[in-house]
């Protein structure tokens, strides 16, 4: 579990297919927050949870698997694509953004990027299917940054970034049509799901049968 809580802009050092996979190269430029890093460690890569294989001396490795491939922007990376990463959180770490579980639901596409007073507002598009996921005010992630929705509408929200996380994450080499990894707020998704079960018809067949009657002695 992550927060969306960028601790550094690495990049990538190599890529390079393994069958349906991908086993991809990362450097760290923080000594102080990944030099300690070890194998099987779990790693936030553009918002993406991938898993620490092989490490050394400012560098990680990740074997990045066929289902991440394809809901994710990871198998565009090539060398020298710069990447937001986050280790996992530790229960004593401080919860600075939300829950974030680094399972990437999507790709998004940013519509257009407005400086407002020295922020950014980025209007992002996604497939509406997760309208239900999202609200005014709530969270969401964006290539792992944990970032508040502006706005919402169908198919599309806009969310406000202030100069720190502009400059300090991969967000300031965004551009109108840039692909985008989104993680949708996990507890927005349990409301809707319960929302949705809720309101679905019971799928148990009644016990009251023409017979179960008979045998309460009605004739």
């Amino acid at each position: 579990m992550f927060t969306g809580i960028v601790k550094d802009v690495g990049a990538i050092a190599a890529s390079a297919r393994q069958g349906s996979g991908m086993r991809l190269k990362v450097r760290y430029t923080s000594e102080a927050e990944f030099g300690d890093l070890a194998i099987d460690e779990s790693v936030s890569i553009n918002g993406a949870c991938q898993t620490a294989v092989a490490v050394g001396p400012g560098w990680f490795e990740v074997d990045t698997v066929a289902e991440t491939l394809k809901k994710t922007t990871l198998g565009s990376f090539r060398p020298g694509t710069k990447v937001n990463l986050e280790r996992a959180v530790r229960p004593m770490d401080r919860l600075g953004g939300h829950f974030v579980l680094g399972h990437v639901d999507g790709v998004g596409r940013v519509l257009r990027i407005e400086e407002v007073g020295g922020s950014r507002m980025i209007s992002v598009a996604f497939d509406s299917r997760f309208d239900a996921w999202i609200v005014s005010a709530g969270s969401i992630a964006i290539d792992g940054v944990s970032l508040t929705v502006a706005s919402v509408e169908p198919g599309q929200f806009t969310v406000a970034i202030i100069p720190y996380t502009f400059g300090h994450t991969t967000i300031t080499g965004l551009a109108a049509g840039s692909e985008v990894n989104l993680e949708f707020d996990i507890l927005g998704k349990y409301v809707a799901r319960q929302h949705t079960a809720a309101a679905a018809p019971s799928q148990e067949p009644s016990r009251i049968t023409e017979s179960w009657l008979s045998g309460q002695g009605f004739a």
